[in-house]
């Protein structure tokens, strides 16, 4: 026993940062991945020399430079957490050189675990970069670049000759640019930071399970709602859960709204085809991001422009995309003119979607816009749910009963909010029903849920009691 703890002991200056790898890089890759996809989100690199020559000058061009690059890699599941890891281990072992200069071991390595721990910690802050990270790195090979000099001129001279290189490429090494000093993991928020990707990415699937642990949170019921409706199950499926609102059909897009929330909100309006709120909100986005770019959101621009018919600005966006690593193929196989016919007949298709009367509106005009929508593509059958939705989660019944019609939809929900309608309007009959598609099952059920309302907790008539009963509150 007491050889191995001298084994142990003795080689702890490599386990230690083989531990710190593991640990780092598997938080990131299992506990914590969608943190780092949302920075590639907010980021752009293009490969050309003037747009780096213009970009990449001043004071802190390197670590710019070098962060952005590493970043366009974040999407991949491996590659982002790999990055992070060996970063977060160099200030370790840097940190642990530098101190085993002037302590022992021990020391040092307590040292160098509370540097790891804090950069750690600091990455897993919210809208932090790894410019950062970096940074800190930077510096601390200057240092042990310093320290190999024997002399003490040498070593003046060459810490003197480092830290003006530093500044100069690095930029300072506190800035109020930085963030926070320290920060905690989040990962609810994580998740929730995971549902907007897969959103974006069109996995219907995988939004609906990663949805049901958060279905509490807005944000987590609205993604859960949408991915119901693009599979045409939203009707069915609304009050499986409790419901916050219309706020889970469709988010408020504006300038008072943080980056996160104002591109979760153009996630809806793209699907349902209302292209110009789709477009305010990657445009606010793309403002009030940290660096005022960011790929998804020129990706999102590229394909509003396109659906739109404005083949002249999205060009504009495709020849940015074009000079990226990524999303250089998607973007030359949708140029104007190099366009196969697939592509044109799926935009065709999407193109129908939209309005007839090309007008600014703003996104808390929901209805008009549904209904401009219907009136444009009658056959928006997205829209034509989200209307009647719409007109549920707000207790318009009036105007549900307008926007409803039974011979082109059907869903249990619909067919129990006639039901309370017709019974305020005192025209609660078998006949009354039978005109708007009511089964007789559903009606037979409406009167089994005022004797035991808790066990009808997925029907629109508990979500219309509770409400009352809040009213009379």
């Amino acid at each position: 026993m007491k050889k191995i703890k001298e084994t142990i002991f003795g080689n702890i200056n490599r386990i230690a940062p083989l531990l710190a790898f593991l640990t780092a890089y598997g938080f990131f890759q299992f506990a914590y991945p969608y943190h780092l996809m949302r920075r590639e989100q907010m980021t752009l690199f293009l490969y050309d020399w003037d747009y780096i020559r213009q970009t990449y000058k001043g004071m802190g061009w390197l670590a710019r430079f070098i962060s952005d690059f590493l970043q366009q890699f974040f999407h991949l599941p491996v590659i982002g957490p790999l990055v992070i890891a060996l970063a977060l281990t160099a200030i370790a072992v840097a940190v642990y050189r530098i101190c085993n200069r002037f302590l022992s071991q021990r020391p040092s390595l307590i040292i160098a675990a509370v540097c790891f721990i804090w950069s750690f910690l600091r990455e897993t802050s919210n809208l932090y970069t790894t410019r950062y990270t970096l940074v800190v790195l930077g510096y601390l090979i200057a240092v042990l670049i310093s320290l190999k000099f024997k002399k003490t001129w040498s070593k003046a001279t060459a810490a003197v000759v480092l830290a003006a290189f530093a500044v100069w490429s690095l930029g300072s090494p506190v800035h109020k640019h930085y963030g926070k000093l320290c920060s905690v993991p989040r990962i609810e928020y994580d998740r929730i930071i995971g549902l907007d990707d897969q959103v974006a990415r069109e996995h219907w699937d995988k939004v609906l399970k990663l949805s049901r642990k958060d279905l509490h949170m807005t944000e987590a019921s609205y993604c859960y709602n949408l991915a119901q409706a693009m599979k045409d199950n939203l009707g069915q499926s609304l009050f499986n859960h409790s419901q916050n609102g219309a706020s889970t059909l469709l988010i408020r897009v504006g300038t008072d709204r943080t980056v996160f929330s104002n591109t979760l909100a153009g996630e809806a309006w793209f699907q349902l085809g209302c292209m110009t709120i789709a477009e305010q909100s990657a445009i606010i986005s793309l403002q009030a991001s940290p660096d005022h770019t960011g790929a998804r959101y020129i990706l999102r621009l590229a394909r509003v422009n396109l659906i739109s018919g404005e083949f002249a600005a999205a060009q504009k966006y495709l020849s940015l995309l074009s000079k990226t690593l990524f999303y250089r193929r998607w973007a030359l196989s949708m140029m104007p003119g190099s366009q196969s016919e697939q592509v044109r007949a799926q935009l065709s298709l999407e193109h129908t979607k939209l309005a007839k009367t090309d007008f600014v509106h703003h996104s808390h005009e929901a209805r008009s816009i549904l209904l401009g929508l219907l009136e444009a593509n009658p056959r928006n059958m997205l829209a034509r749910n989200y209307l009647l939705c719409y007109d549920l989660m707000n207790y318009d019944l009036d105007h549900f009963i307008e926007d409803y019609t039974p011979m082109k939809i059907k869903a249990h929900i619909y067919q129990e909010a006639v039901l309370i309608w017709l019974s305020q309007n005192d025209k609660l009959t078998e006949q009354e029903a039978a005109k708007y598609g009511v089964d007789a099952t559903i009606a037979n059920r409406m009167q089994y849920f005022f004797r035991t309302p808790e066990k009808y907790r997925g029907t629109y008539w508990y979500y219309y009691l509770n409400a009352l009963e809040e009213s009379d509150q």
